[in-house]
């Protein structure tokens, strides 16, 4: 029997939630779930990677028309009559959930993305998290959160412990194949030579990856190790982000910077990489450090969302806010010989294979709908 899974996100812009969305339904290609997602904004860099993987779009406008919108999804919820309706990220999980409760269906799964409840956002964005919280022992069946840190703390701000459920993000090994020839390229166009050493970070401009950490540190390592470069890569990394570019120009090492802004190759241009960095202030499960482990990079992170827990011993974790710490971080691993670092990276990979596989990710969501379901035929 084919199951329909009808997904509400908010946006499809480059991002973790996108991101994971769109390699869970890839994964569930072979089986007997159908999936369909409704966006609630128009636009993002990831809408020609869902249209070009064959993924239905329902697209919206919320923000011109919220309460249109709302009736719209409630009318589609009816009409499609979907098994399951999973929600990403808090507008999604409001809206979505509250339409599909209006449209008769209980089967609704929200998704939990962020651990970070007493940072900085925007006041719509807190005053939907309260909203979320007080209704979360109606609206949803199960709340899936991406860490065991985005559990915690979301339960300390009211939401249903126990319809809480962690389920890390997945990551699929064959898609982060190191290539001599890719890597060989990216390095020669950014004018690095065989024997520089390439510190690398990969993420959209924004406040919670705390690049000013990053740059900090790479200015205090530049100093030191006269082979190393450093490798910005994400949207507004780039020349014309002139607060950026004062950051690095304070470092006195400018020309060891490259940015190349946003790219879709991202396995590529962690291939151009010798060391990953993650210098965030805060995250839940962060993509981006599985797909360096993936890759085969050894990692230094902060220790911010369930970090830890997905690097173990395969990599550096520091303090987070703290370029110093960053920095020895980096000098820890730049001491080791070439052939230890390789070794830990591939020891990154491995662990990545054994616990953090997209297979084992469709396993767990198909053991959850299985639940939801039968609770909703009872």
């Amino acid at each position: 029997m084919t199951r329909h899974v009808l997904h509400v996100i908010t946006g499809l812009a480059m991002g973790g939630a996108e991101m994971a969305l769109y390699r869970l339904i890839l994964a569930f290609r072979d089986s007997e779930y159908r999936h369909t997602v409704i966006v609630l904004s128009p636009g993002g860099s990831m809408y020609s990677r869902f249209v070009a993987a064959g993924i239905t779009l329902i697209v919206l406008d919320v923000r011109r028309a919220p309460i249109g919108d709302l009736v719209r999804m409630v009318r589609l919820i009816r009409t499609m009559r979907p098994d399951i309706v999973q929600t990403w990220l808090y507008h999604a999980d409001f809206l979505g959930g509250l339409a599909a409760r209006l449209a008769g269906n209980r089967n609704v799964i929200w998704g939990i993305r962020t651990t970070d409840v007493d940072g900085g956002c925007a006041r719509s964005t807190a005053l939907v998290r309260y909203l979320c919280a007080s209704l979360s022992r109606w609206v949803p069946h199960t709340i899936v959160c991406v860490a065991e840190a985005a559990r915690r703390s979301h339960s300390l701000l009211g939401y249903d412990a126990s319809r809480m459920v962690v389920v890390g993000n997945g990551f699929d090994l064959s898609a982060f194949t190191p290539g001599h020839d890719e890597r060989a390229a990216l390095r020669a166009h950014c004018g690095f030579t065989a024997d520089d050493i390439v510190l690398g970070t990969l993420g959209r401009f924004n406040l919670d990856k705390d690049y000013p950490n990053f740059v900090k540190a790479a200015g205090q390592l530049a100093s030191r190790y006269p082979r190393l470069r450093f490798l910005m890569i994400g949207k507004n990394l780039d020349a014309d982000n002139a607060e950026l570019l004062r950051w690095i120009d304070a470092t006195g090492y400018a020309k060891r910077f490259v940015l190349l802004g946003e790219r879709a190759d991202i396995a590529i241009c962690l291939s151009a990489m010798d060391i990953f960095c993650l210098s965030s202030r805060t995250e839940a499960f962060p993509n981006v450090v599985g797909e360096a482990m993936a890759m085969g990079l050894p990692c230094v992170a902060t220790d911010v969302g369930d970090v830890a827990v997905l690097m173990a011993d395969t990599g550096v974790l520091v303090p987070r806010a703290n370029p110093d710490a960053l920095a020895q971080g980096v000098a820890d691993l730049m001491a080791l010989a070439p052939a230890h670092r390789r070794q830990l990276g591939q020891q990154a990979r491995a662990r990545i294979g054994a616990r953090f596989t997209m297979r084992c990710v469709r396993a767990r969501f198909e053991h959850i709908y299985e639940g939801v379901i039968a609770r909703g035929e009872l």
